[in-house]
């Protein structure tokens, strides 16, 4: 094989090696993102002064949350 052959093999395989390891911490990932909005709604749901708008603000935020992988 010549080297610019090489080189776009080394490229692809390069692409589809990123491409598992993203897919393998896709759900850690998603984890810490869902832990994350779950802690913002509940510091929403603690506030005492905005009445409807913060609890319809913390559903908003769990609304975000992405479904487990």
């Amino acid at each position: 094989m010549s080297e610019p052959s090489l080189n776009i093999w080394e490229r692809a395989l390069g692409w589809r090696k990123r491409q598992m390891i993203m897919k393998q911490l896709d759900p850690v990932s998603n984890q810490i993102r869902n832990n994350t909005l779950e802690e913002v709604a509940k510091e929403f749901e603690a506030m005492k002064n905005g009445g409807d708008t913060t609890s319809n603000f913390a559903a908003y935020v769990r609304s975000m949350k992405r479904a487990q992988t």
